[in-house]
């Protein structure tokens, strides 16, 4: 059988998606489907009750896409095994641009200048380090690949108003900006330097064996131009993996809003509920899936906003050359751009982040490792007995009608409702981003995090890597999370390293 025919679950019916402002309320069938079809995929997505043998497909975690390329530091970096010649060149270019250099202006490669003029890398490649998750920085390092969000709250009703209407996410610091730059192209002086310290935390698991947490403070040293905001919230963010976003934009909006439940209304304890953002290019309302909070609705969004904040980079979905400048800070807004009119309005115009958009849509994720071990199977039934896969949704078919037929009607396993959760005390950053409150986050997609160490060489989990070990990022989750966290942490160590085993087969 031919590798295209294991996930082709039925025929093609396609009945374009309408969609009007997303409700809850609406209805919540697919109609790129027919019934006969729909019933198929419901089965097929259903969560296993049989842990006695692997399921059908289930080591092709992102469908006909899947790689199976060997463990190392590039299984994140392989494209999409279903790609085809054309596409494949665009991916390369993608690749190269994703890796590239840039510059500041003015420079005699005009092509690559535009750094800045405040920045927190110069390339993407830096923060997603070969295409996986960053890190915390090291005591006495500065912050590669973690990040700080600034953010307040509302103060006024017309405030309130734009954000109800999801017209913003939130409010900058005055100041500062969205977001805390730590360098600047020669002749201006960087915004201030994240540092980080941790309390170590010990906890004493059912069977005795005691694990130390790590509790982190942050705080802003050298700022450049006085104090942030009194009411300026900091959430330090590490760069999340790259892997098999084209699909994640492919699932059904009506498949994630049927597993949302913000009200609780089936009493177990899990709350679920969608994020909405505006699209940069159109402005209309869609369902967020990308970013530690769901601030964005598509790859190319988050392409276009990490070349804003992180490079300092325009491009044609934010244009503003001079990145996260405030109009407090004059001398940032003095500086010259990259902006070269033969190329274009911006400094890297629509081709540039097409194809930097074309690259992450279609890095692949790894064909899953002993998903029929007798240990791995096991520690699949510890994960769904203790409630993980309530959040951590095993598996989508993507739409018949997605806008890439890469990505068109695959089983997929990403591990995620693409939700917002309470996440309880221990995790929250105290900021509110767009329908996400200070206490909420993504629920984080599982595909390939068995190989974060060989593609990073260390393992740091969370939104801010404060934790070294799977073990450790269970052991923070809260809230919602907090009856998972405890049947885990009352598992027997034989248990509970058999989930452990599972997470490290994914």
């Amino acid at each position: 059988m031919k590798r295209t025919d294991l996930v082709r679950l039925v025929t093609p019916t396609l009945a374009l998606l309408v969609c009007g402002l997303p409700s809850l309320a609406a209805d919540a069938t697919r109609r790129d489907i027919s019934q006969s079809d729909l019933d198929r995929v419901r089965a097929v997505t259903r969560p296993t009750t049989d842990f006695s043998k692997a399921e059908h497909f289930e080591a092709m975690s992102a469908g006909a896409a899947t790689t199976r390329v060997a463990p190392g530091n590039t299984s994140f970096s392989q494209p999409s095994a279903n790609i085809a010649l054309e596409q494949d060149q665009d991916f390369k270019l993608g690749h190269a641009l994703f890796q590239k250099l840039w510059v500041s202006s003015p420079s005699s490669t005009q092509a690559s200048d535009g750094l800045g003029p405040l920045y927190n890398a110069r390339s993407c490649q830096t923060c997603h380090i070969n295409d996986g998750r960053g890190r915390p920085p090291r005591e006495g390092e500065d912050a590669v690949s973690m990040i700080a969000r600034l953010a307040r709250a509302p103060r006024t009703p017309d405030e309130d108003k734009l954000l109800q209407d999801h017209r913003v996410l939130n409010f900058p610091d005055v100041t500062y900006g969205a977001q805390l730059q730590n360098l600047a192209v020669p002749g201006l002086q960087a915004e201030g330097k994240l540092t980080v310290s941790y309390e170590e935390r010990t906890v004493t698991l059912g069977d005795g064996e005691i694990v130390s947490l790590r509790k982190p403070t942050y705080r802003v040293d050298g700022l450049a131009a006085g104090s942030l905001e009194a009411t300026t919230s900091i959430s330090p963010r590490i760069a999340q993996p790259t892997l098999g976003l084209g699909l994640i934009e492919a699932i059904a909006q009506e498949d994630i809003l049927a597993n949302a439940d913000p009200e609780d209304k089936n009493g177990d304890g899990i709350s679920g509920k969608p994020a909405f953002v505006r699209d940069h290019r159109s402005g209309t309302l869609s369902l967020g899936r990308f970013g530690w909070k769901a601030q964005n609705a598509t790859v190319r969004d988050q392409a276009a906003m990490a070349f804003s904040h992180d490079l300092g980079i325009s491009t044609p979905d934010a244009p503003n050359a001079y990145g996260d400048c405030t109009e407090r800070q004059t001398d940032c807004l003095a500086m010259p751009t990259g902006v070269q009119k033969r190329l274009g309005d911006t400094e890297a115009p629509s081709p540039v982040l097409d194809l930097v958009t074309v690259y992450t849509e279609n890095l692949s994720v790894p064909a899953r490792r002993n998903v029929d071990a007798p240990d791995v199977l096991r520690g699949k039934q510890m994960f769904y007995d203790s409630g993980c896969a309530t959040c951590h949704t095993p598996k989508f078919v993507t739409r018949r009608n997605a806008d890439d037929p890469l990505h068109s009607f695959q089983l997929i396993w990403p591990y995620s409702d693409f939700l917002l959760h309470d996440m309880g005390d221990g995790l929250a950053d105290g900021q509110q981003v767009g329908d996400a409150t200070g206490r909420e986050w993504r629920t984080q997609p599982l595909w390939g995090i068995g190989l974060t160490g060989a593609v990073n060489g260390n393992e740091f989990y969370l939104h801010d890597g404060r934790a070294r070990s799977p073990t450790e990022a269970i052991l923070w989750h809260g809230g919602e999370a907090q009856k998972s966290r405890d049947a885990f942490a009352a598992l027997q160590k034989s248990d509970r390293q058999a989930l452990l085993t599972f997470l490290e087969s994914l």
